[in-house]
């Protein structure tokens, strides 16, 4: 009977062990823009992104306290990093500006057109402490071919959990997208400057 038992306890345990724990995963797109549609005064196309190889994943790369590197498989971005920036940069600058991003796709000529591009140095996630993206980026006007070359360190503070390091992350990306749109202003009115950084 101990012997059953026993064998019958043991089952428990592996089956208990072998139960995959279940994936969370989060984008830094925000809610949708409910205010009322500005008039279209401009295109931009926003280049695609690219962040370091160490954070170029799915999963979560997170920064212990301690300076300790972990790689987290439950908790991951809905697409590749690169990706989900350069969505909600993309979301950010259109809405901000009343804006087509119009990056691979035909367009007429009767607008002002303003490449983007963006270069992620850094993409840090401290749990609990700070979430930061360093980010060079420039703003082409294509018509004239000027171009202004700008730095942002967007650094937010974090409460305790993985949805307050993503939204810490949101107000990053947020903070670059309106510093890019104010770029694109400042060539409308002939201006431009990058922000102090």
């Amino acid at each position: 009977m101990k012997t059953i038992l026993a064998a019958l306890g043991a089952a428990v345990l592996l089956g208990a062990c072998s139960t995959p724990q279940p994936e969370h995963f989060y984008t830094l797109s925000g809610a949708a823009d409910t205010r009322p549609a500005k008039p279209v005064q401009y295109y931009v196309e926003m280049l695609a992104v690219s962040v370091p190889q160490q954070v170029s994943r799915n999963q979560f790369v997170v920064t212990a306290p301690s300076g300790r590197i972990e790689l987290l498989e439950q908790q991951r971005w809905a697409g590749p990093l690169a990706g989900e920036i350069g969505q909600s940069l993309s979301t950010a600058v259109t809405n901000e500006l009343g804006a087509i991003d119009v990056f691979r796709t035909p367009y007429p000529d009767k607008l002002p057109v303003f490449r983007i591009s963006t270069n992620v140095q850094r993409f840090e996630s401290v749990m609990n402490q700070y979430a930061l993206i360093d980010a060079v980026w420039s703003v082409r006007e294509l018509a004239s071919n000027k171009v202004l070359a700008c730095r942002t360190v967007a650094s937010e503070k974090v409460g305790a959990g993985y949805d307050e390091l993503v939204l810490g992350h949101r107000r990053a990306v947020q903070t670059i997208s309106k510093q890019m749109s104010d770029v694109v202003r400042g060539f409308a009115t002939g201006n431009a400057a990058c922000p102090a950084i």
